[in-house]
């Protein structure tokens, strides 16, 4: 058993990165309650899928902004304050999505620009907190530090989907909000009990930069000019652009499956439970050399997850009298797959991108990874959102995943080296 369950070695060794995981387990509930809640209110103020989407759109340019140029911050500066004060921001923030449903605002409007300050704090916080954790434990135990990462994300957003549909059909969407408010402070206690964490004298012989365009410009060189590193972003994007059925799933639960809201937060929960299962599950993934064959097998495992999920969705057909379709058992079986090939992928590109990078250079390089990453899902719920308004919400998901496989293996087939890339011997 203990080399098929994941590797507990970072959490004994480390206590730093065992109060950073506790503490981002705890707030990942939160943070699903309120993303989930999100979506269900705008569908509910607007009634349209494209509006869901047009989260993605209010939350990119926001996110694309701080995720760069906090990467260079956090090369620059204590990377505990910079993730400590971009916790706050994010705490703060969901203070006032909250309030705002409190008072009854209905203004989609306003939880547009509450949500594009959430992303531009979010993009500091990710890149910063990506960056600490190199510095927490062993570079060899890089990949089952990133499994058990997946496992609390995996965890947080099982239950917290589950828990939004529940929370929003019978308490409202004041006290789903609040309940984030209560859980983020976790995240805070865990990041400010980190020890200080400076930037660390390059190994180049060079001098710590200061944070600024020219730093921001120095990361996207290294990164132009290493392809197994570049691959790692661009498969990831096919992925979430493309095959990404977040925006569908409101939808979903209200006009195909049956459900409505609780529809909607069961099949999120599902990837967020495969994802949790493969997290929990990652021994073996310690003995995978070909990580970059691994990533792309795992994303085409998605694509075609995708496309099952849009197959239950035209098979089931329209609900009419208020039931749920036997269909929905199909559509959580799909997205349960999706989860683990998601998990799987992230384990490996978080890997090859920490190990393969220079320390100086891995703010900046994990700031581009989280506006990919966060960036890419936004985008993805646009692209969803416009294609289920013009094909339908099954079509859409149909497409989207044949899209996904294709991308995947062109680039494949471009850059053929990724498909040999060695654990034992990272070349970037």
């Amino acid at each position: 058993m203990p080399r098929i369950l994941a590797d507990i070695t970072p959490l004994r060794e480390s206590p730093a990165f065992r109060r950073l995981w506790l503490g981002n387990g705890l707030s990942s509930i939160g943070t699903q309650l309120t993303v989930v809640a999100v979506s269900l209110e705008v569908y509910d103020l607007t009634g349209s899928t494209l509006s869901v989407g047009m989260l993605g759109l209010a939350a990119l340019g926001p996110l694309v902004f701080a995720g760069l140029y906090g990467g260079a911050i956090a090369d620059t500066h204590d990377r505990r304050k910079v993730a400590l004060s971009s916790s706050t921001v994010l705490w703060l923030v969901t203070i006032c999505i909250a309030l705002q449903a409190w008072l009854g605002l209905g203004n989609v409007w306003l939880l547009y620009g509450l949500i594009a300050v959430q992303s531009g704090a979010a993009g500091v916080n990710g890149s910063a907190r990506s960056a600490i954790v190199p510095r927490l434990v062993r570079l060899e135990l890089l990949p089952s530090a990133n499994a058990l990462s997946m496992i609390v994300m995996g965890l947080g957003t099982t239950i917290g989907p589950l828990m939004a549909g529940v929370l929003v059909a019978n308490v409202g969407y004041g006290w789903t909000y609040t309940i984030d408010v209560l859980t983020f402070t976790a995240s805070l206690w865990a990041l400010f009990k980190l020890p200080p964490l400076p930037p660390l004298a390059r190994t180049d012989g060079g001098t710590v930069q200061r944070a600024g365009f020219k730093s921001v410009l120095e990361g996207f060189a290294f990164l132009g000019s290493r392809k197994n590193l570049r691959m790692t972003f661009l498969v990831d994007m096919c992925a979430m652009v493309f095959a990404l059925p977040r925006a569908l799933l409101p939808a979903i639960g209200a006009v195909w499956l049956g459900g409505g809201e609780q529809t909607a937060g069961l099949l999120l929960a599902s990837i967020a439970a495969g994802s949790f299962l493969a997290a929990m599950f990652s021994g073996p993934l310690g003995g995978i050399r070909r990580q970059g064959l691994a990533v792309v097998w795992s994303i085409t495992l998605w694509g075609a997850a995708i496309v099952g999920l849009g197959g239950t969705v035209l098979a089931g057909g329209h609900t009419h009298d208020g039931g749920i379709s036997p269909w929905l058992v199909g559509a959580v079986a799909a997205l349960v797959v999706a989860g683990v090939a998601d998990t799987v992928s992230a384990v490996f590109r978080s890997t090859i991108l920490q190990s393969a990078t220079p320390d100086h250079l891995r703010g900046r390089l994990q700031g581009i990874f989280v506006v990919v990453v966060t960036g890419g899902p936004r985008l993805g719920d646009v692209f969803s959102g416009t294609t289920g308004s013009w094909l339908g919400e099954g079509w859409a998901a149909v497409a989207g995943g044949l899209l996904c496989i294709a991308a995947v293996w062109a680039l494949a087939s471009w850059q053929r080296g990724f498909l040999r890339y060695d654990a034992r011997n990272p070349q970037p």
